[in-house]
This record gives C-alpha cells, structure tokens and sequence, in this order.
C-alpha cells in the first residue's frame, strides 16, 4: 500500500485534484514565464530582419533545444531532491496540466451564447481559437470551441499524464514546452515555415502515441464505433492526424458533425467533415467538455491500476 501511495499514479491523482481545485494560476505561471524565454530565444538565434536568412531550419533547431533542454534537466535535477523531489514532480504535472482551464474557457464562449451576447462570445472564442473570430455566426462558434476541447483536452491532459507516466518530470516538461513552442513557431508562413519546422515535428512526435490513446478514451464514452470509424476514415483529412483523430474520434462518439469554412490571416480555409451527425448545439459545449473531464479520470484510474 506505502508503495501505491508514493507511486507515479498518485502523483497524478495529486496533480489532477489540484488542478480541479486551484485551476490555472493567473500570475506566474511557468507556461507564461516560457513563453517569454522563448521569445528572447528566438530572438537570439533568429532574429527579425527585412531579409530572412536562405537556410532556416537549423536555427530552429537550435532555438528549440535551447529553449527545452535547460528546464528539462532542472526538472529532472529538482526530481531527485531528497524528500522534496515527489511533490516538486506532482507541482510541475499540475502546472503542465489545464483540465480546468479548457473547461472554463468553453463556459465563457457557451454563457454569453445561452445569453446572446455573440460580441462577448466571439471575443472569447477567439482565446481558444487562432482562426478569426469577428464575423462567426453561433454555431461556427460551437463549433470552434468544440474543437478546440476535443483537440486540447489531448495536448493538455492526456498527453501530459502520458509523458509524466512514461519520463517522469523530465518527459512532461519536454512535452508540455514542445506543444507551447509549437503554438508559437509552429505557422507555416513565411517567416516560421521552416525556423517552426523542429519544434512542430518535435511536438507531432510525443503526441503520436498519446492522441490515439486519447481517441480510444473519447470513443468508450460514447458511440465507439463511430469514433473508431471517423478516426480511421477522417483524422488524415485534417491538418494535424494528431489532431484529427482526436476531434474525429471525439465528434462520433458524441455524434455530431465538424468542420466546414474558417478564416486565417484574412485566408479562408476549408476544414474537412469529422464526426457524423447533426451539427452540434450549444449543449454540446458541456457535453464535450463532460468528455474530456471524465477522460481524465479514466487516465487516473488506469494509471493507478497499472501501479497494483
């Protein structure tokens, strides 16, 4: 039992609780604090010009490393404190983790929604979404924020109590800075096309295994065959396969449709259907964000039951 308690599945249960009790910090949050190291990184190895230099892809490869190797030693370094180091790994799982945060994200598009305040929920889909946001009708907004729970509940949850489990302290903070740098460097513009290239190819690796994972923890909570069957048919469609087994899996299972016209940088992109059904409804909003929450204590469990 003393083993159990002080085993890797405890430290998740830990950090989850915690982060359904306390949610994301508003001030000093690690993720923040990264993000401005980053910037001063890319500062540093790519700095803006009027000219952009030939050959991009090797200071991005720099920069990455630079910006992820440093922390994930004093990650792994403070791990070993005698006495200290068990609950140091759980505070860092906790800061990696934002189960509580995606949910009340979504909240804030659904309630203005449920209230017809469109100005209040398209400036707050536009927290959750790169895409623009000023001219969503409502149901582009269900839609975007569905997706973006679907796909988030993965980046945020899943795959962190994925990489804590496999790499410890270490694991979850090289995978929580690589999807951050991701979302910063990962534009395939003209100025990150490339330099973003290591950092997005870094990030699409470690969440290979945890968003097939995350599909099948969507897929059991509903219509698994439907999950099975968008994924498989649909998640190589999407931009991310990452991404679209997650949302195609999470979108059958539930039984409604995604998809359809978005707006990015003044371009019109077209995203390809996921799911099956009607399209979804603003009552889908909780039953998505139901999804992922439930999701994270099967996570939990399994963990747990994996440590017996």
């Amino acid at each position: 039992m003393s083993e159990l308690l002080l085993s890797v599945g405890a430290q998740c249960f830990l950090a989850v609780v915690l982060d359904l009790c306390i949610g994301e910090v508003n001030r000093w949050h690690p993720l923040v604090g990264f993000g401005r190291l980053a910037k001063r990184v890319e500062a540093f190895f790519y700095p803006p010009t009027e000219e952009l230099p030939e050959n991009r892809f090797p200071p991005g490869v720099l920069a990455t490393a630079a910006a992820i190797l440093p922390l994930a030693l004093a990650a792994w370094l403070l791990s070993l404190l005698p006495n200290l180091g068990w609950f140091i790994e759980v505070l860092i799982l906790y800061f990696a983790i934002g189960g509580r945060s995606l949910a009340e994200h979504a909240r804030y598009v659904s309630k203005p929604l449920a209230e017809g305040d469109l100005e209040e929920a398209r400036t707050k889909t536009g927290w959750l979404v790169s895409r623009e946001t000023k001219n969503l009708t409502p149901d582009q907004m269900i839609r975007a924020t569905i997706e973006s729970v679907l796909e988030n509940g993965n980046d945020s949850v899943f795959g962190a109590l994925f990489w804590f489990t496999v790499a410890g302290a270490p694991g979850v903070v090289i995978y929580r800075l690589a999807n951050t740098l991701d979302a910063m460097w990962g534009y395939k513009n003209e100025r990150y096309l490339y330099f973003g290239r290591a950092a997005a190819r870094l990030d699409d690796a470690l969440n290979w295994i945890p968003a097939r994972l995350g599909a099948v923890t969507y897929g059991i909570q509903g219509n698994l065959n439907n999950a099975l069957s968008c994924w498989w048919k649909q998640a190589g469609q999407y931009k991310s396969r990452n991404g679209g087994a997650v949302i195609a899996a999470g979108a059958g299972a539930l039984g409604f449709t995604l998809g359809g016209k978005s707006v990015y940088d003044g371009v019109e992109v077209e995203s390809p259907v996921l799911g099956c059904g009607q399209l979804p409804n603003m009552l889908d909003i909780e039953r998505t964000v139901s999804l992922v929450s439930t999701g994270t204590w099967i996570w939990v469990a399994t963990i747990l039951l994996l440590q017996i």
